[in-house]
């Protein structure tokens, strides 16, 4: 078996034993809520990160392009408190008409 299989291979365990960990460690109990408030804060963050990134990001470098006017146009409908699929629309749309500008 090759290195790179074995580092395959121990990187997979070490997920599965690290996954297993939270389950098995807390089974039965309840968290404290300081940790639960802050437990609810990590998917929002992650999301935000996400978009942040995949906004503002080409390769390694910051750019501003027709991507920025799509999430501009989606914070705009959500703040109006648009449906989802306006919010989409309106975010594709404002990126096609950025990108046709160009």
């Amino acid at each position: 078996m090759s290195t790179a299989w074995l580092t395959v291979l121990a990187v997979g365990i070490g997920t599965v034993l690290l996954k297993a960990v939270g389950p098995v460690g807390v089974a039965g109990r309840r968290l404290p809520p300081a940790a639960g408030r802050l437990l609810e804060l990590v998917a929002p963050a992650i999301l935000a990160a996400l978009v942040v990134v995949e906004t503002f990001a080409s390769g390694r470098h910051l750019v501003a392009d027709a991507r920025l006017a799509g999430v501009g146009a989606g914070v705009l409908c959500v703040l109006a408190r648009a449906p989802f699929w306006v919010v989409v629309l309106f975010g594709a749309l404002a990126t096609a008409a950025a990108r046709a500008l160009n």
